[in-house]
């Protein structure tokens, strides 16, 4: 045999081999080209109504927190007068306990002044008995 028959040979033996280990390799590209091709229409039928119902979730949300910030005046404006409201509490609880103190020490005066009338009234009374 020729020297160029054996390198022709050698190549003939070289593409083949070449070509098995390259068949399973491009099975396993078209495999994978498949899979990707899938997930692509996948994505785009489960994706798109997912990214709208996202969207009109954050319209809502938008909705909600314009509504919560409108009411934030109203809020604190209840603050305003709820705190208002406690002050003035504090000012008739002082003046309660001013008039309760006043009313004690007119008892107390009453007492005083019916136990000194009595007295009064009881000694007028000796006297005149008496005859003073």
């Amino acid at each position: 045999m020729s020297l160029g028959i054996v390198a022709a040979l050698i190549a003939a033996i070289s593409v083949a081999v070449l070509v098995l280990f390259l068949i399973p390799a491009i099975q396993s590209v078209r495999q994978t080209a498949q899979s990707v091709s899938a997930l692509a229409d996948l994505l785009t039928n489960e994706l798109k109504p997912t990214i709208k119902e996202l969207n009109e979730v954050l319209a809502e949300l938008k909705t909600v927190g314009g509504g919560v910030a409108e009411h934030t005046d109203d809020v604190k404006k209840f603050m305003s007068a709820l705190g208002e409201t406690g002050a003035q509490i504090t000012t008739i609880n002082r003046s309660v306990g001013v008039v309760a103190g006043l009313l004690n020490q007119a008892g107390a005066v009453a007492t005083g002044v019916k136990v000194a009338g009595t007295y009064l009234l009881e000694n007028y009374l000796k006297r005149k008995m008496k005859g003073v």
